[in-house]
């Protein structure tokens, strides 16, 4: 792992962010919904509305991670929600992955927290590797969501 390095993003990452998530969206197959542009990874992504960390090999940004942090009421805990991790292929498998999960669990656990994310049901190689880390799979949640049309018709 001593060829890798992590830390947080900063303002003039956000072409680096900008890539690799456009990159994400294509392997989960989500490019139709890819709006993401620099100027909202400036405004949103380095603190504000969510955290983004970047892992490096030599100086190339190879690895990206976005979070917030999130409470469950009737545990009475803080939590990390983890957004998106993406490795990219050529440096998978080589601990950098684990490495990031590991910051953001030292970060939680700084919270007296937990991590939490989702994970698309045919995406076998994360799951068997979160499973590899002692995740627990969530079967009886659902995820929900209000957006578009939807969200705008209620909110009127």
């Amino acid at each position: 792992m001593s060829e890798f390095s992590i830390r947080a993003a900063t303002a003039s990452d956000a072409p680096a962010i900008l890539k690799l998530l456009y990159e994400l969206a294509d392997y989960e197959k989500l490019l139709h919904r890819f709006h993401l542009t620099e100027a909202i990874v400036a405004r949103d992504m380095l603190g504000s509305a969510c955290h983004t960390d970047l892992g490096f090999a030599g100086g190339e940004a190879v690895a990206v991670a976005t979070w917030g942090w999130i409470f469950k009421s009737f545990a009475a805990k803080r939590g990390l929600f983890l957004e998106d991790l993406y490795v990219r292929p050529a440096f998978r498998g080589r601990g950098l992955g684990k490495a990031m999960l590991l910051r953001l669990a030292q970060t939680a656990r700084e919270a007296d927290g937990f991590v939490e994310w989702q994970v698309l049901d045919w995406n076998t190689p994360s799951i068997e590797f979160y499973k590899s880390l002692g995740a627990t799979l969530m079967p009886d949640w659902i995820t929900c969501r209000l957006e578009g049309e939807a969200l705008q018709r209620i909110a009127s």
